[in-house]
């Protein structure tokens, strides 16, 4: 884990709001010199800063439908889910795969345009993966909170 001070805190806190910020606008927004804040950044790059991505929204691109699936697999040999986890990673349509704890082995978040596309991808891609048990599926009706900013 790295270690942040509260100027570091700051910065990456403004580059979740705005990852376009040039440094001088960065180093101004955190009222450090701009070769400072170049620096520092060069570090958090390095360390805890993934990448920058532009938010897309899902509504305006015909993506109209969000679901999450969850999955149970028929065994939990590392074949099988190596496999399962490998084919999943290559759908576009799936957005998120966790492995997770429970009843069920996996969740996965789904945004697709409509519920033909869904049926496509569950029942013509997932299901015929051949490993699946069981699935379960929940709708989303209305998002309520989307964010994908960490607390830092």
């Amino acid at each position: 884990m790295i270690k942040l001070d509260q100027i570091d805190r700051t910065i990456l806190q403004a580059l979740q709001a705005d990852g376009r910020l040039s440094n001088s606008d960065l180093a101004q927004r955190v009222g450090i010199s701009a070769p400072a804040c170049w620096k520092r950044l060069k570090r958090l790059e390095a360390d805890c800063i993934a990448g920058y991505h532009a938010e897309l929204d899902a509504k305006a691109l015909g993506l109209n439908l969000l679901a999450f699936l969850s999955i149970m697999l028929d065994d939990h040999s590392e074949e099988t889910m190596t496999g399962f986890e490998s084919a999943v990673s290559k759908m576009p349509g799936v957005i998120a795969c966790h492995n997770v704890s429970g009843k069920y082995d996996y969740l996965l978040q789904i945004v697709v345009r409509d519920m033909n596309d869904f049926h496509n991808l569950s029942m013509r891609q997932i299901r015929m993966l051949g490993c699946i048990k069981e699935m379960h599926t929940h709708f989303s009706i209305r998002e309520i909170k989307r964010s994908g900013s960490l607390p830092v």
